[in-house]
Formats: structure tokens, C-alpha cells, sequence
């Protein structure tokens, strides 16, 4: 496939730039496969009614990273202004990250970042290639790595900002900084929420336990390539980019005994999945640059809950091969026409998993 076939026309008014009131208002498009035709039958829902789709023992699995506050503001030694996007925490001290400033940073160059009347200073060690920074061997990538010399992780809860997606317009606020985050967020480290997950409140956690549904949490922290547009019209060219992932033993445990009993097993996001995916060949803890199109092989997934993604996008092409690229194409069709919120602070879809692709 190519990537023009992952094209399609979004209306500027259907990108969501503020989350509704409420956590589980959100609508819910529930997408059932016919296993006999090629054609998926709609369900218009509200997020909320997605517990009456469960069943007592379905295994519901999360994705607990906690976004950084990742984007941060400084000036050169020349007064020159900067913006750092951290990328990933390499080290206790040490981030890879990328600066947007006039002219490019070189080596050993200090920056001074956070407030100007007193900035902490930081130096930029060198620009990072692919092969340094991710284990391989393609071109150089726009990172630079940067040593706060005292524990990165608190500075950047000083001096940081939430890095809201390009395509939310206004400058994170009070707000987004409790509604960008899932509930349940507790491992530091992503640049992007996993989006999916921001539609659950405690309430509805309560009721899916309540109902016997056992929930079960990963790790992939979700990294700015996550925005990056896919270039090449040749998928088979593209770069995906990696992430950090973890399952932790008692998750690894929930799944084998789920797949023994022939019980369902749901990911919430596709961040989820990418891990759980990865981890069939990679293991349980790895950085993963698994790439999911059409053609791809399920081995761990049934079902998937899941926000609307960009044209173009590896994630479109994931859920394209996940739920079938007709199916896709149809399910997005009917929410435009049906006028659902799309991207990160959009609505959600609930898909199964295609019999045959």
C-alpha cells in the first residue's frame, strides 16, 4: 500500500482543541466487524455506555505513562531565543531532546532555560545521531543531547511546560494540565499522552471492576515521533520511530492466563498494543520501532479502544491493519459525516480485531 491510501479530508472545525467537561462524555463510536461481509455495522454511543460492552473476566489493559513536562523556553548566551522539546530522559541528568533557535547549536554551547532573571544553564554535549541515540544505523536525526548536570526530571517539573500536540492551538493551561494526563498516569516520562485513556474517570473504573473485568497496566512512553509525518509515498521506506516500553510481570501474568481461558484481551490505545505486540518478538522490556500496517499479523489483541488519528499517520495505518483498511476507511467516513471530535482531545472508537487481515 502506499501512503496517499491513508489520505483523508478533515474538516478544520472537527479537531477538538479543548477536552468536553467531563472525562467519559465523549462519544464513542463502537465499529462491530460482519464476518461474513466486508462491510462494519456503526453504533453512535457515548463513552460512558462502554462498560455495558464488557464482561466479567475481559482483561482491559492500560498504558500508565505520565507525560513530562517536556517543552521549555531559554535563550542562548548572545540573548538568542530557544525552545527545547525533550524527547526522552536518557540518564538521571541527561535528555535527548530538540532546539528550535535561529542557527544551529553546536557542540559544548551552553543554553539558559526557564525563567530569565534566574535561568538554570545547561549544556548542549552534541547533536545526536539515529544510530547513537536508537541502536541503528540511519541518518542523522534532528536531537541534540543535554546535560542539566542535576536531576533532569526535576528540573524539568520546575521549569517546563505540557507539550500539547501542533495541532491544538492555544498555549497549555490550567486546564490541560489535569486533562492531558489519564487518571491513572504514574510513570514519568512520555511527550505525548496516550490519548485513548483520557476518556476514562474513576467512576467508570470503579463500575468496569465492579463488573468483574480485570484491569492490567504497561508502560510505553509515547515520544514527539509520534507527531511526525510519514514522507515517503513507499511505506516500506519509512522510519518508525522508538519508544521505551515495560510490561510488568503481574501484566505478562493477566495475559497468558486470559489467552489459556480464551478470555478477551482489549488495549486501551495503540500504545498499548505496539507494546504488547512488540513484546511477542522483543520481550517484555525494549525500545520498539514496530511498524503496524496492513498485512500485519495480530498475536495478542481482540479488541481495541481508540481515538481518531491523523491522515497519513503510522497510527491510521496501525488501526488499518488492525481492524482492516475497508473497514477504516468506512468508519472514518461515518464520523466525519456524523460530526465526532477528532485527535487527542477528540472522541474514541472501540474496533475488533479483523478475522482475516
Amino acid at each position: 500500500m502506499q501512503l496517499s491510501d491513508f489520505d483523508y479530508e478533515l474538516p478544520n472545525e472537527l479537531i477538538a482543541q479543548f477536552p468536553l467537561l467531563s472525562r467519559s462524555s465523549s462519544r464513542l463510536l463502537i465499529v462491530h466487524q460482519d464476518h461474513i461481509s466486508s462491510n462494519p455495522s456503526f453504533q453512535d454511543a457515548y463513552f460512558k455506555d462502554i462498560v455495558h460492552l464488557f464482561k466479567k473476566g475481559d482483561l482491559l489493559i492500560f498504558n500508565d505513562t505520565k507525560v513530562i513536562p517536556a517543552r521549555i523556553h531559554g535563550f542562548k548566551p548572545t540573548g538568542g531565543k530557544v525552545e527545547v522539546l525533550v524527547e526522552r530522559v536518557i540518564s538521571q541528568t541527561q535528555v535527548l531532546c530538540q532546539i528550535k533557535a535561529s542557527k544551529a547549536i553546536l557542540p559544548n554551547t551552553s543554553l539558559f532555560l526557564g525563567n530569565q532573571n534566574d535561568p538554570i544553564e545547561v549544556t548542549v554535549i552534541e547533536r545526536q545521531t539515529i544510530s547513537n541515540a536508537e541502536n541503528t544505523s540511519l541518518e542523522p536525526s534532528p536531537f541534540y543531547l543535554l546535560d542539566f548536570k542535576s536531576n533532569a526530571l526535576d528540573t524539568l517539573q520546575k521549569i517546563g511546560e505540557l507539550p500539547l500536540p501542533p495541532y491544538i492551538r492555544h498555549v497549555a493551561d490550567e486546564q490541560d494540565q489535569h486533562r492531558y494526563q489519564t487518571v491513572y498516569a504514574t510513570n514519568l516520562g512520555a511527550v505525548a499522552a496516550p490519548t485513548a485513556g483520557l476518556h476514562f474517570d474513576e467512576d467508570l473504573l470503579n463500575e468496569l471492576r465492579n463488573l468483574g473485568v480485570e484491569i492490567a497496566q504497561l508502560t510505553l512512553h509515547v515520544g514527539s515521533g509520534t507527531f511526525s509525518p510519514v514522507r515517503n509515498e513507499d511505506l516500506s521506506t519509512h522510519q518508525m520511530h522508538y519508544e521505551r516500553y515495560s510490561i510488568p510481570p503481574n501484566t505478562r501474568a493477566a495475559i497468558e492466563q486470559a489467552q489459556l481461558n480464551q478470555r478477551r484481551i482489549i488495549c486501551v490505545g495503540t500504545t498499548s498494543l505496539r507494546a504488547l505486540e512488540s513484546a511477542v518478538t522483543m520481550g517484555d522490556n525494549g525500545d520498539t520501532n514496530l511498524f503496524i500496517t496492513p498485512g500485519y499479523k495480530f498475536q495478542v489483541v481482540d479488541a481495541l479502544i481508540t481515538n481518531f488519528h491523523l491522515p497519513k499517520s503510522t497510527l491510521l495505518m496501525l488501526v488499518s491493519a488492525f481492524s482492516g483498511f475497508s473497514c477504516i476507511k468506512k468508519t472514518y467516513q461515518h464520523a466525519i459525516d456524523n460530526k465526532y471530535r477528532f485527535f487527542s482531545y477528540g472522541d474514541a472508537m472501540l474496533l475488533e480485531r479483523a478475522p482475516h487481515e
